[in-house]
């Protein structure tokens, strides 16, 4: 098997035990920055692995190429203004590359690349810069702007780079876009992003990860609350049908996006390793017999509330979608689909008593 699926780590034995097990399908990995540097795009508040574990348990994984999320939307300015910030994290990607267990970075922030870039010039010249999601690199244009900014600094090209969320819902202009990627810049896989399951355009989506990115600095979750009170969870509560118009590509559609990129990348590194070996059986399998918000990382608030029959849905349904004309108002077919092939759950008491809690 060609490996063909970008997942999340996790410094967990049996997780990393799976991943092992299943290195044919796995191309790479990202990992999060341990300790309590909060540079990734979720919030994390609570202290992640120390470094020497985290770099010990990665040496556990074999194959995969290895990606170190610094992928907040943006930092405190003291970041960049005082290299003392900086340090820690260079020290621990110097470390990595000494172990042999990191190939690159991803990114949001380009002021944090073209940092990095004068504070550590051998150090990332040996490291590759990848866009992350969030730079929504949704035409060839975008994508060649972006490379060649990498190019401006002392980063290596990325060997890989992932489209745009929208892409999913737009086959044309999917098959535009990676076919001028192929001529120009061959040596580079293609990826799309399979089992968010936000919204289609998100209008949340900017000011999101904002919020992360102040939830990380100030060390406390601001953002479910303004999405339960204001953002996608309210509307989505209202109106569940909205839940097909998200550009999420599930198991048995992957077929259709292998004529056009290399890589399947999944998301959910926060559900822990359960979400994950189930999601990533799921993809290797090409199928799921469940709820298909089980897959979804995130509609895992609606998961214990609403029932999709994932293998109720048609095998063209990612082709019936990439020709959707968006008239919701007038149409009604997700409506239709969501009242044929969904139930709602009985309300749940998750027992508690056990666990302690988080200050």
């Amino acid at each position: 098997m060609t490996p063909f699926l970008d997942v999340p780590f996790l410094a967990d034995d049996d997780y990393v035990d799976f991943l092992n097990d299943n290195n044919e399908a796995v191309d790479c990995v990202q990992i999060s920055l341990p300790g309590e540097a909060r540079l990734d795009n979720r919030v994390l508040v609570t202290r992640g692995d120390d470094p020497d574990s985290l770099i010990s348990t990665l040496t556990r994984l074999n194959g995969p190429r290895k990606y170190i999320l610094l992928n907040s939307r943006f930092y405190e300015p003291a970041l960049f203004t005082e290299p003392e910030k900086l340090r820690t994290v260079i020290d621990f990607l110097e470390l990595c590359v000494d172990k042999g267990t990191v190939n690159g970075i991803i990114y949001c922030d380009h002021y944090l690349l073209q940092q990095m870039s004068n504070e550590a010039p051998d150090l990332v010249s040996s490291l590759e810069a990848v866009p992350g999601i969030n730079t929504m690199l949704d035409s060839f244009a975008k994508i060649e702007a972006q490379l060649s900014y990498i190019n401006e600094t002392r980063f290596v090209q990325p060997g890989k780079i992932v489209l745009d969320r929208s892409l999913n819902r737009d086959l044309d202009r999917l098959a535009d876009t990676a076919l001028k990627c192929r001529s120009s810049f061959p040596d580079i896989k293609l990826e799309v992003l399979a089992n968010e399951g936000c919204m289609a355009y998100c209008p949340f989506k900017l000011s999101h990860d904002a919020y992360i990115a102040l939830g990380n600095h100030q060390g406390r979750d601001c953002t479910y609350l303004l999405n339960k009170e204001l953002g996608c969870m309210n509307l989505l509560s209202d109106q569940p049908y909205r839940i097909f118009q998200s550009p999420f590509i599930r198991p048995e559609d992957t077929e259709l996006y292998f004529c056009h990129v290399d890589n399947i990348k999944l998301c959910g590194r926060t559900r822990g390793s359960d979400f994950l070996m189930r999601t990533i059986t799921a993809y290797i399998n090409n199928r799921y017999d469940g709820n298909l918000l089980d897959l979804l990382d995130a509609l895992q608030w609606l998961a214990p509330k609403l029932f999709i029959e994932n293998s109720a849905l048609s095998f063209d349904f990612a082709n019936m979608l990439s020709v959707c004309e968006k008239q919701c108002d007038s149409c009604g077919f997700c409506r239709e689909l969501l009242d044929t092939i969904s139930h709602s759950l009985p309300v749940t008491i998750q027992d508690n008593r056990n666990q302690g809690t988080e200050k």
